[in-house]
């Protein structure tokens, strides 16, 4: 099985309209509501790819509701932890400028952490594991560290989130982490401006305790880094019309591509096209467009001073 974990998602409530004028009344021209969080945007995208997973984390109150009967419309599994309170309302307004309010999220006592440990404690060898996404206000910052230290040793853990909370889940040694540049830079206080410094300083969290590590670098394309070799990749040509969970999708697709065939490069490869795919979309990427997009990336070995 294949278990998503966000452990703050949201409502995503998306407001379009021409012109934001503040201290007036505003009318929109569309509306639309979606569950949102990095984990379960994962598992949407694994939907679409073939492979059925299973949403853990936090929820609560009619907020809490939606987000489950969303997901659950969609066929996807869900076991979430019920908490007081109601998830965060995230209001995304899409105007001349592009504008995003976030909610606060509920609280978290206890009793519901030991509940998602008791779920984490359950899963076995031959399970993966995504953990993905900010964590919720007043968790502790090793809390993903935690959770993975849970699991029987050898299981297949990815983590996508940044910070404190990244820093410390390396230290558990998971199977793949998936920072962007400016979050990679911000682990170390640095700057990342190429690749060459992208290389250098994914490689130090190889050697922290990362299996792989895939560093995403906008429109100059995609490197990996893993315990053997470093590797390049190109991003497709195309429009970005919406960047919502194009990350996200990366993790998707790499995660369907390595239990298709277990090949590390191939799945890079894949989520790349995955990712690419979906900041081209409106909405997730299809199954087709991945693969179409797949056909046009080249994965090379990286090479210092080859850019």
């Amino acid at each position: 099985m294949i278990y998503t974990v966000t452990l703050n998602p949201s409502l995503d409530y998306i407001v379009g309209l021409e012109n934001l004028e503040l201290g007036k009344v505003n009318r929109t021209e569309e509306t639309y509501k979606f569950p949102g969080g990095k984990g379960i945007n994962v598992s949407r995208v694994l939907k679409r790819l073939g492979h059925s997973s299973c949403a853990l984390g936090f929820i609560g109150g009619f907020t809490g509701d939606f987000i489950k009967s969303a997901i659950e419309t969609e066929e996807i599994e869900t076991d979430f932890v019920q908490v007081e309170g109601d998830s965060r309302i995230n209001v995304k307004l899409r105007a001349d400028l592009e504008t995003e309010v976030n909610g606060p999220s509920p609280g978290i006592a206890p009793q519901h952490l030991d509940l998602l440990k008791k779920k984490f404690r359950a899963i076995r060898k031959d399970d993966m594991v995504i953990l993905a996404g900010s964590l919720p206000e007043k968790l502790e910052p090793s809390f993903y560290r935690e959770l993975i230290e849970l699991v029987p040793h050898g299981t297949k853990v990815i983590v996508d989130t940044k910070g404190v909370p990244l820093n410390q889940a390396i230290l558990a040694k998971p199977f793949l982490i998936k920072p962007n540049h400016h979050e990679l830079g911000d682990l170390f206080n640095v700057e990342i401006e190429n690749r060459e410094d992208a290389e250098k300083y994914a490689r130090k969290l190889v050697e922290e305790g990362a299996e792989n590590v895939i560093v995403s670098m906008a429109g100059n394309g995609a490197l990996l880094v893993t315990g053997t070799g470093s590797y390049t990749c190109n991003v497709p040509k195309g429009t970005v019309v919406n960047s919502v969970g194009a990350g996200d999708s990366v993790v998707a697709g790499f995660v369907s591509s390595y239990l298709n065939n277990g090949s590390i490069l191939e799945a890079f490869q894949y989520g790349v096209a995955a990712g690419s795919a979906s900041a081209f979309s409106i909405e997730f990427c299809t199954k087709n467009e991945v693969e179409e997009l797949f056909k046009t990336i080249q994965v090379r070995e990286f090479e210092k001073g080859g850019e």
